[in-house]
């Protein structure tokens, strides 16, 4: 997470997919998800974001944080 409050997304991204290799445990993996959704964002890539903030959802259905960014993704979009 230091990689990517630096904004070091690239290096962030090897490191939580480097996570999600050794993460077996769901509810875990889901924050691992929402936070490479967390760096795609901030990249602007928010096809990909959403992708990875379902695939949280998926895990955790309750993480208010992936519910809300999905929901301003979507928000944004529709304002595009």
């Amino acid at each position: 997470m230091s990689a990517q409050s630096e904004g070091e997304y690239a290096e962030a991204l090897q490191n939580y997919y480097e996570a999600m290799r050794l993460e077996t445990d769901p509810y875990d993996r889901s924050y691992i998800l929402y936070n490479i959704g967390l760096v795609h964002t901030s990249n602007g890539e928010h096809t990909k974001a959403l992708e990875y903030y379902f695939q949280a959802l998926e895990r955790n259905p309750s993480l208010p944080q992936a519910l809300n960014n999905t929901a301003l993704i979507c928000h944004y979009v529709r304002l595009s």
